[in-house]
């Protein structure tokens, strides 16, 4: 359960820091992936394990790996 938790921060910071450096607001990014601003705040506090569709949706409008996405890679 602690690793689950270490992981889901990890992912929750990396989709906000993406966010930012693309200049997204969590509105327009709910958009481009078909889910709600309220979606984008749980997933980037933390508070709500992101699926899978929408783990690969954000990697592909971030332009990124999921690798990356997820923190095995750093981002370019």
């Amino acid at each position: 359960m602690q690793e689950e938790n270490k992981y889901n921060k990890l992912v929750a910071q990396n989709i906000r820091i993406l966010r930012k450096q693309n200049k997204y607001s969590q509105e327009y990014l709910a958009e481009l992936i078909d889910r709600t601003r309220e979606h984008i705040n749980r997933l980037e506090t933390g508070r709500e394990t992101i699926g899978f569709p929408t783990f690969i949706k954000l990697a592909e409008v971030f332009g990124v790996s999921l690798d990356e996405l997820a923190g095995f890679e750093k981002s370019k």
